[in-house]
């Protein structure tokens, strides 16, 4: 029996790694370095993988693709020398590298591994990771959260004492954070959060859209004309920002529209302090999901006893001052930040290997996304579909089981739709549908006749929903596994706006509007506790909308304006979901 290898595919740079008896160890590649650059390419009928092929891009853009992990689960593709290739092509082109070089260097066949993904993955994009692994020639016996895979890493499942410690996870591409409970060989995640489109590469293009701006041109008209400039100006901003990590200052030079460095090429000086301004914006979108992680988790900032630092772009001073200004303590970085996750895989495909230097350790990991189904409401009188009940709230320990009571609008209605959802809004067309079944056979009666839905979801992302006619028991169900083919793209209804020919609704004033706007973005945020109260404020104020009285309309938007203002502020105690009014 092969053994089992943890794989880090990450977006900029990807890692094999093994267990062997005296810890995880980093395989490496053909040229010996341990990282191997998520890059792929195509010269002639070759196709170029990692470094070599990071070198190509500079000089041949259109026919090299990188950053594809940011479109993994998508219907997203690009044409490589004639060649259309998607997310999953791409990375399992990485994958097959990376096996390759790992039984190059074990001397035997590699057929199993775990690979990690960031925390805030969702069910589509965890199957097109699967599925990049199968085609890859590889069984892909779990899927583990990159800050889960940080923290086992740093052995603290090993703590004497009990501790809670918050992962920062800033990579290439995408950012994560996860909340963690140590205690007796134990590794509880409490809650995970993350943005899968914020990651180093995108503070290496805000100094490319400076630099650019500075010679008077713009970035997107730029990278269309002249890829060959940007292609190579990335590259001199991203060793500009390394040396910024030790250097108070630097230049970069700007190529010409080949992408050559001409000896009288115009230099651009940027200082640290520089760099920090340009990017200021970016590293501000840390601040919302560290927010949702912590009030999922129930703690307040001051609570976090360790704050840990993963991710090749963690290393950035302006992000170690901001997370260490935030929660006021010393950060760790004690670990190669690029290696962190891969080491923790390696590890997690020990447990799963019953390593005997493993057998103590117990890990368990939560729900990224909340689940639930689609259900419909009565509003102004009328029922009104599109609306979603969730079962399962995001960042739930898993394994487990949740049961919620729904029932019948019709008389005599014999059978039910159940649609199966995934994400954070309180409208399905927000979320994305993960299938459906029907229950039939319900008994002639009035409405009201009540159906029992039961969402028991494992460790290994198989997700079983039930339904349960209450009055006769009969049953029907669903399996959801990341092993089944990609569900096709949602198809869901045109939203319902019946009032488009009154002049003045009031939803259609500018001040409601950003209202309801900002309601469901903060739901979509909230911790599960706190959004039956929004939810309800929500659904107060759709229906005085729809009875146009203005008085109770002015009443009810002050009251859930004061509630957004009082769970949308960070810096307070409020901000950091500590205490809230539905708590006092």
């Amino acid at each position: 029996m092969s053994r089992i290898v943890g794989i880090d595919l990450g977006t900029t740079n990807s890692l094999i790694a093994i267990m062997e008896a005296d810890g995880p160890k980093l395989i490496p590649n053909s040229l010996g370095q341990k990282l191997t650059p998520s890059v792929v390419g195509v010269e002639g009928d070759h196709l170029l993988v990692g470094m070599t092929a990071k070198e190509y891009q500079v000089s041949h853009p259109d026919r090299c693709a990188s950053v594809f992990k940011r479109y993994m689960g998508s219907d997203w593709s690009v044409t490589l020398a004639g060649r259309k290739m998607s997310a999953i092509d791409l990375s399992c082109c990485v994958l097959r590298s990376l096996v390759a070089d790992a039984e190059h260097y074990l001397g035997e066949a590699v057929t199993s591994a775990v690979i990690t993904v960031p925390a805030y993955f969702n069910e589509e994009q965890r199957r097109a990771t699967i599925a990049a692994g199968q085609m890859a020639g590889l069984k892909v016996e779990r899927i583990v959260n990159e800050p889960t895979a940080a923290a086992i890493a740093y052995g603290l499942h090993e703590a004497d004492s009990q501790k809670t410690a918050v992962i920062i996870d800033l990579g290439g591409g995408t950012f994560d954070v996860s909340i963690v409970e140590m205690f007796e060989g134990v590794l509880e995640i409490r809650a995970s959060a993350g943005e899968i489109f914020l990651g180093g590469e995108d503070f290496t293009d805000a100094c490319v859209s400076q630099i650019l701006n500075q010679a008077g041109m713009k970035f997107e008209h730029t990278e269309m004309q002249e890829p060959l400039r940007v292609s190579r100006l990335r590259r001199e901003c991203e060793q500009a920002k390394r040396r910024l990590t030790n250097e108070a200052s630097t230049e970069v030079r700007l190529p010409n529209s080949q992408g050559e460095i001409e000896p009288d090429a115009p230099r651009y000086a940027i200082t640290r302090e520089t760099f920090d301004l340009w990017t200021k914006s970016t590293l501000d979108r840390i601040l919302s999901p560290i927010r949702r992680a912590l009030g999922d988790a129930g703690l307040k900032r001051q609570e976090i006893d360790e704050v840990i630092l993963a991710g090749g772009a963690s290393r950035m001073p302006s992000l170690i001052k901001r997370i260490e200004e935030l929660f006021e303590r010393p950060t760790r970085c004690t670990i190669n930040p690029d290696e962190v996750v891969a080491l923790g895989a390696a590890v997690n495909a020990g447990i799963l290997d019953r390593h005997e230097s493993l057998s103590e350790i117990v890990v368990t990991d939560v729900a990224p996304f909340t689940m639930g189904v689609e259900i419909c409401r009565e509003i102004g009188g009328e029922d009104r579909d599109g609306y979603y009940l969730p079962i399962i709230n995001r960042n739930t320990t898993i394994p487990v089981s949740r049961v919620e009571r729904v029932v019948t609008r019709a008389a005599n209605q014999s059978k039910v739709n159940v649609s199966v959802y995934q994400g954070e809004s309180r409208l399905v067309k927000d979320n994305q549908l993960l299938g459906s079944f029907e229950v039939t056979g319900i008994p002639p009666g009035p409405p009201g006749q009540e159906i029992d839905i039961r969402f028991t979801y494992d460790l290994n992302g198989i997700l079983e929903a039930e339904a349960v006619i209450v009055k006769t028991q009969k049953r029907a169900a669903q399996v959801f596994t990341r092993h089944m083919k990609n569900l096709s793209e949602n198809q869901m209804k045109t939203a319902l706006d019946k009032m488009q020919a009154l002049k003045a609704h009031p939803r259609d004033e500018e001040e409601n509007r950003l209202l309801l706007k900002w309601a469901e973005r903060l739901y979509m945020e909230l911790p599960h506790r706190e959004r039956n109260r929004l939810d309800q404020l929500i659904t107060g104020f759709e229906e005085v909308l729809e009875s146009q009285d203005q008085a109770q309309i002015k009443i009810f938007a002050e009251e859930l304006g004061a509630f957004l203002k009082a769970f949308d502020s960070f810096e307070g105690e409020q901000g950091d979901y500590g205490t809230s009014p539905s708590d006092e």
